[in-house]
């Protein structure tokens, strides 16, 4: 039987400069290109083995999504933490996440809320670092909070979980060689799932609200 005409669509490779973008996001946010360095482009270029231009509009990229800051001529810092910045995120992050926790803790079944504890106990495993989990962890807190969730809350929450993911990552990371840490984590996000299974908004609030107070604790402390 021969295929219908339009029903795949050709592969093509990634450009280089998405790949290159790509890469030095990973690079930024996992903190191995340090916050506050100056790179010369053709430094970049020759670290990621490729030619001047692609790195230049992966940079251009970059720093519309707030990860460098391009010098006059051929070079790029890499944006410094800002510990002000992390506090005006996490007020935003509490004046939205318990509001629609409040409304989804409802709505979401027995059977979603049995699928978030496992995902929450596996947060405690010793071998998991918040590299590792960081995704899992996005994918989450967005699982808890969708059923009430308009597409526009979405679109901002995850604009705010992407300007906090360097600092989750790095000043996170720096706890990770504490085995308490890990369990700690674990504890944290199975307690949430507990709130939720109350289906009380007063109780799910508390419980949001004290999430992410404890967690702009732990980042701003481990930055500092």
């Amino acid at each position: 039987m021969a295929t219908p005409r339009g029903a795949l669509q050709p592969i093509t490779s990634r450009s280089v400069v998405e790949q290159a973008t790509e890469e030095l996001r990973r690079a930024i946010l996992a903190g191995h290109l340090a916050p506050g360095t100056e790179y010369s482009l053709r430094e970049l270029a020759g670290m990621l083995n490729i030619s001047f231009i692609p790195i230049r509009e992966a940079l251009r990229s970059l720093e519309s999504e707030g990860l460098v800051v391009m010098r006059p001529g051929r070079s790029a810092v890499i944006a410094p933490l800002d510990l002000d910045d992390l506090r005006g995120i996490y007020r935003l992050r509490r004046a939205l996440e318990p509001e629609i926790a409040r409304r989804s803790c409802a709505l979401l079944s027995d059977d979603d809320l049995d699928r978030l504890e496992a995902h929450a106990a596996d947060f405690g495993a010793r071998d998991h670092g918040m590299a590792d989990i960081y995704d899992d962890h996005h994918a989450f807190h967005l699982a808890l909070l969708t059923p009430a969730a308009t597409a526009w809350d979405i679109r901002i929450l995850t604009s705010l979980w992407r300007a906090a993911e360097r600092y989750i990552r790095i000043g996170f990371g720096q706890l990770d060689p504490d085995p308490a840490e890990h369990e700690r984590r674990g504890t944290a996000h199975m307690d949430l799932v507990e709130a939720f299974r109350t289906r009380d908004p007063a109780t799910v609030d508390k419980a949001v609200e004290q999430h992410l107070a404890r967690n702009e604790k732990i980042a701003f402390s481990a930055l500092s």
